[in-house]
């Protein structure tokens, strides 16, 4: 807790401890402006900010390109649909084997995928992850490529994630949680492996260290929070899809790491941030100059990208840092 304290302290912190305080009285300011929709926005900010720092753990901090990371996102969905629709409701059942039906995929994936180096990482990551897709497409008990509607998780007792407000209080939780453990494990002596490894695997192998062991870990953790995320995605829309695991959406999460800043705390959420707001304000700006251009807001978004990439190199954390000096 002390290592995100210290972090809020800097110029820059501040900026983002005004920034949590923004999210966290939202769904008040959204009822106050009679603006529902932000709150929608806001929640799936907050769901993929905690996707977003889940693949931090491994991209940023280890160096391990999961160019499939979605997969997790869409088993922890699955796993929550498939058990509603056998009748299991209970948030209590739900989300404990969902979260480890994640793991369990990640750590078969990382054990095999981990054996191999750059490239071929990449592309086997991507192979697994469109196996389990093409899985989900071809599921008809389970709506196949259409989807599936679902019931949301109960908590009886505890709270209702029908209520927008309490569902999006719950997800802002929770990535606090997120950000914590990842202060955390960065200096950790789990995570000074796993990013020594990151810059010299030989040198941290020689001094003794299983690397091989340390990284399936992470990749099984990181899987885990993926697992996460793709629970309280499935419970926001009350619905599940194959498209939910697509190399699309693991695109848009290297995407979303890349732009905020690998290896930073809060990095993952600055680009979510960022990603949302350009995707909510380019469609706009893109359909008055030209009505059906706003679903092409991609095209201008990605050369901001290449210019973040080429004069940011640590993504919105380095700029702000740049701004501060």
């Amino acid at each position: 807790m002390s290592d995100v304290v210290a972090a809020l302290r800097t110029p820059r912190g501040i900026v983002t401890l005004l920034l949590l305080v923004l999210l966290a009285v939202l769904p008040l300011l959204t009822q106050a402006f009679d603006q529902r929709y932000l709150l929608s926005v806001g929640t799936r900010v907050l769901i993929w900010a905690i996707a977003a720092v889940s693949l931090n753990l491994i991209l940023g901090y280890g160096g391990m390109v999961s160019f499939g990371h979605a997969v997790f996102f869409g088993t922890g969905g699955y796993a929550i649909g498939i058990l509603a629709h056998h009748g299991i409701a209970s948030g209590w059942i739900q989300w404990p084997v969902a979260i480890a039906a994640s793991a369990l995929w990640a750590l078969l994936i990382g054990a095999l995928s981990l054996r191999t180096r750059g490239l071929y990482f990449i592309m086997i990551t991507l192979a697994f992850a469109q196996l389990v897709y093409y899985v989900g497409v071809g599921l008809e008990a389970y709506g196949a490529d259409d989807g599936l509607n679902i019931s949301r998780s109960r908590f009886t007792g505890l709270i209702d994630l029908r209520d927008k407000a309490a569902f999006y209080w719950l997800c802002f939780a929770l990535l606090c949680a997120a950000l914590w453990f990842c202060s955390r494990f960065a200096n950790s002596r789990f995570g000074l492996v796993i990013r020594g490894a990151k810059s010299n695997e030989l040198r941290m192998a020689a001094l003794g260290f299983p690397v091989f062991r340390y990284r399936l870990a992470a990749f099984t953790l990181s899987g885990a929070f993926g697992g996460l995320s793709g629970i309280l995605m499935a419970n926001d829309g009350a619905y599940i899809s194959p498209a939910m695991m697509s190399w699309v959406k693991s695109g848009d999460l290297i995407v979303i790491v890349v732009l905020g800043g690998m290896g930073t705390l809060f990095g993952p959420l600055y680009g979510t941030i960022a990603f949302f707001v350009l995707e909510e304000s380019l469609k706009p700006v893109l359909d008055l100059a030209h009505k059906g251009w706003g679903e092409y807001w991609q095209i201008v978004f990605g050369p901001m990208l290449v210019l973040i990439a080429l004069y940011a190199r640590g993504g919105i954390d380095s700029l702000m840092g740049r701004s501060r000096g």
